[in-house]
This record gives structure tokens, sequence and C-alpha cells, in this order.
């Protein structure tokens, strides 16, 4: 994917960025392409080398139909969880850790159903809302929704409420162009 100033990315760990600028930097007595991005939400930046994009994950914004895999995950039914907190705590990390976004849903999808069942521990929440942050990213890039209409969308979907696919946004003129 080629890289340009102003393109709009998804980081696998911190969500959606916009490219800030294409540089050169030697390190090590190699010349090097980096990417310098602005994360939305956080307003983090992040470098990373432009060769190395793909390998780190650096996508695109999800189209409709992944978009609906995504929420497809979050709708399924929960995954069985270790009763042992410290278990617990180490599987959902690695699984945050992969950067695949519909593996993220499903640590998202498990922690706010069990928040709102039985409630989470400080670090549990801590977890929950890392995890949310580049989630809630993608759904506000993708659809162009404000950040507490991505908010309803994620948590009508995790309990079990309608939900319009990405399809019925984007005939209700609410999807933005991902390209």
């Amino acid at each position: 994917m080629p890289f340009s100033q102003g393109q709009l990315v998804v980081h696998p760990h911190h969500g959606p960025a916009t490219v800030q600028e294409v540089m050169t930097r030697v390190v090590g007595g190699v010349e090097r392409t980096y990417l310098s991005m602005l994360v939305h939400r956080s307003n983090l930046t992040v470098s990373v080398p432009e060769d190395s994009a793909e390998e780190i994950g650096l996508r695109k914004v999800l189209s409709p139909e992944e978009l609906q895999e995504v929420l497809d995950v979050l709708q399924a039914p929960s995954e069985p969880f270790d009763k042992q907190w410290s278990r617990r705590m180490k599987d959902q990390r690695e699984r945050l850790l992969l950067g695949e976004l519909p593996v993220t849903a499903g640590v998202v999808r498990d922690l706010l159903r069990r928040d709102l069942e039985d409630g989470l521990s400080p670090a549990e929440k801590d977890l929950l809302k890392t995890a949310s942050r580049p989630l809630l990213g993608e759904f506000v890039e993708a659809l162009g929704v404000s950040d507490e209409r991505a908010e309803e969308l994620l948590v009508a979907a995790v309990t079990g409420q309608d939900v319009p696919t990405p399809t019925e946004l984007a005939e209700a003129g609410a999807l933005t162009s991902t390209t």
C-alpha cells in the first residue's frame, strides 16, 4: 500500500491515524523511509518504517463487509473465561497483542458482557477501555458517526439489540468513503 501525507490508515494497536509526514531517517547507517502518524482519539504520534508497514499491520479503514464481520463477532456468544483472574488477564492481553480487529472485538465483547453482568476488576476495566479505543475509532472512521454513536452501536451489538448493518447505514447516508 503506498502512503502519502494526509492519508487515513489504521494501526493494529492504536486504531485510526493520519499520516502526518513521510520522511527519511538514517538508522544504523541505513537510510529508511518512515511514516509519522497522528493517532486519532489520543493525539499520540507513532513512527513506523514504511517497508515494515504491512508486517506491523497498517491497513486501510474497514470496508462495509469487513465491518459486518466485526459486528458479527460482537454479536456472537461469549467465550468461556477462566475463573482465575491472573490467567484471564494474561489470556486477554495475549489476544489483544495479536492486533487483529476481530480478535480485539471478541475481547471487548466478553469484557463488556462480564462488566454488565457481574462487574469487572479495576484492571479489567482499564483493559476494556484500552481494547475498546481502536474498535470505536474504527467505527467512527468507517461509519462516519460520532464517538457517542459508535459507543451506542458497540453496546447495542454486544447486548443483543438490533444494530443496523453497514449497508443499511450506507443507504441512510451515514457511511463515509473508505478509499
